[in-house]
């Protein structure tokens, strides 16, 4: 019964690490005047969710509970939290920056679903 929160908590730690220093990377070399960082990691997380559960539940029928709780709900899950991106955004707002605020949420909605998709389209390419 342990191996699922193991699994989970193992790729959440490498998800949340992944997402801190991509942020960090992003605030150092762009400056923090936009979420640069928020921005590139929500749109590879869904690119990412796309393709891995495409592979997991549609190409390859051999991908364990436990692999696809760490990858899923793990690493992409802590990877690709959206909170960020609503503070993001409040941020902007607050900053009375409304026109970028309103880029910024709607492009992030939108470029993340067709991310997703994209995903979904390479993991079917691969035959």
């Amino acid at each position: 019964m342990l191996r699922h929160p193991i699994a989970i908590s193992l790729g959440a730690i490498a998800g949340a690490l992944s997402r801190y220093y991509l942020s960090l990377w992003f605030a150092q070399r762009f400056g923090t005047s936009f979420p640069y960082g928020t921005l590139f990691v929500n749109f590879t997380g869904c690119l990412g969710m796309g393709f891995f559960v495409t592979l997991a539940l549609e190409q390859i029928t051999v991908v364990s509970p436990e692999i696809r709780s760490l990858v899923g709900v793990g690493f992409l899950g802590s990877y690709t939290t959206f909170s960020s991106y609503e503070l993001d955004t409040l941020t902007l707002l607050r900053d009375r920056h409304t026109a970028v605020a309103l880029l910024y949420w709607v492009s992030t909605a939108v470029v993340g679903l067709f991310s997703a998709q994209l995903g979904v389209i390479l993991a079917r390419l691969i035959r």
